[in-house]
């Protein structure tokens, strides 16, 4: 235990030195008296050190910081490629779910046309390969003989009429277009009822010709074009009658040629087919009758 001399002896050290404590803090505040003197003079030393020394590190500040910043800036690129290519492909699958509901509202609507044959069973298949050349000249499809299909059954695409059934495997088939070199479709304009044979234009898909029109029957531009289902004794068309082909594009006269050559644009776009329906032979059902 202490005594009370020792007691007071350091009481009174404890307030003289809170005491000075407080002078000393004000007078750093104020900036005066010896103690300023001091710590101007401190500064005055330290200043020119302080300032070559932050010159000196400015540029690993700076260095630093570029750092930093690249490394934000990277990652919000990854960030912003990322949410581009989400929007790609959110923006490709409604694209493909749009184009392949219009392609389907068009085999429906095609199907509902005035004259269109009602004789068949049209199986929807889709489209799995293309021809690899540009002459759109045949596609396959992911239905074959267990579903029904069998050669030289119309094919139709949303518009109008595709081509026919030429090789037949149990789960494809594969279907020549009226594009190809090899196609040859009885056809007739109507209302004035020109008759005429459908062949491509080679290279051009979107331009078919129908020749052997007689000049007796003026073909006009804007005219529809659809298969005239013709038959004889020695030539059956495998096209039943009413299926719409095209519209006149435009019409070649010549003077000295019996025959008018008529140009018309499928109604079918036969360079992106993604859907088509085979016209299978509805059973009991006679071809060639127009639906009702």
């Amino acid at each position: 235990m202490f005594d009370r001399k020792t007691i007071r002896r350091r009481r009174a050290a404890l307030v003289a030195f809170v005491a000075a404590s407080m002078v000393l803090i004000t007078m750093s505040f104020s900036g005066g008296g010896p103690l300023g003197a001091i710590q101007r003079g401190a500064q005055d030393v330290v200043s020119p050190i302080e300032t070559g020394a932050n010159r000196a590190l400015k540029p690993v500040r700076d260095l630093f910081g570029w750092l930093g910043d690249s490394f934000d800036a990277k990652d919000d690129n990854e960030q912003l490629r990322d949410e581009v290519a989400g929007l790609r492909k959110e923006l490709a699958t409604r694209q493909t779910a749009r184009r392949d509901a219009d392609q389907l509202r068009g085999l429906v609507g095609l199907r509902r046309t005035d004259g269109f044959p009602g004789a068949t069973n049209p199986v929807a298949a889709r489209v799995i390969a293309r021809s690899p050349t540009v002459w759109y000249s045949s596609i396959r499809v992911d239905k074959g003989r267990s579903d029904g299909i069998r050669p030289d059954q119309p094919v139709i695409a949303a518009g109008g009429l595709a081509g026919k059934v030429t090789q037949v495997s149990g789960g494809s088939a594969q279907v020549t277009l009226i594009t190809d070199s090899s196609s040859a479709v009885s056809a007739q304009v109507v209302p004035n009822g020109a008759n005429g044979i459908i062949k491509p234009e080679v290279g051009k898909p979107d331009d078919l010709l129908l020749d052997f029109v007689q000049k007796g029957r003026r073909v006009r531009r804007g005219g529809t074009v659809v298969t005239s289902g013709f038959a004889s004794d020695e030539v059956k068309s495998i096209f039943p009658r009413g299926i719409p082909v095209g519209r006149v594009s435009r019409v070649d006269l010549d003077e000295v040629e019996l025959y008018q050559r008529v140009h018309l644009k499928p109604f079918a776009d036969l360079r992106r087919i993604d859907f088509v329906q085979v016209l299978t032979k509805r059973p009991g059902a006679r071809a060639g009758v127009p639906s009702p």
